[in-house]
């Protein structure tokens, strides 16, 4: 399945931005990844409050993203602006923090948190 020929089919896209999909794409994934890397968060030997926090935060952020972005009926552009700017913020709190330990699931969310944040970037000044 694809993500962009499911947007397409919508009676009212006419020109789809690609950089809309591939940021809602990487809001979707960058969810998960985040929910994988709190969840484990919570099995180390050390406290992860902190990054627990941020991670549900952004996965919660995230999710919200990809689904107002995959959304096209009677749009409210600015309210999914708002969310754009709000997953960059959360992304980047998220991969500060998680960039921040030396472990491989905290560094694969970081990574996984910076790919989405610039994505969110990109398609930020095509959302009109």
């Amino acid at each position: 399945m694809s993500l962009p020929k499911m947007i397409a089919a919508h009676p009212q896209v006419k020109n789809e931005t690609e950089e809309l999909v591939l940021a809602a794409r990487h809001a979707m994934l960058c969810s998960l990844f985040c929910t994988s890397c709190a969840d484990a968060c919570v099995a180390e030997n050390m406290d992860m409050a902190q990054c627990i926090r941020n991670c549900l935060d952004c996965a919660d952020v995230c999710a919200a993203t990809a689904r107002l972005a995959t959304r096209r009926t009677a749009q409210n552009i600015e309210v999914l602006r708002a969310q754009i700017e709000a997953c960059i913020t959360a992304c980047e709190t998220c991969a500060e923090e998680c960039a921040g330990h030396d472990n491989p699931h905290c560094k694969l969310c970081a990574e996984m948190c910076r790919e989405c944040a610039e994505d969110c970037r990109k398609a930020l000044p095509l959302v009109k």
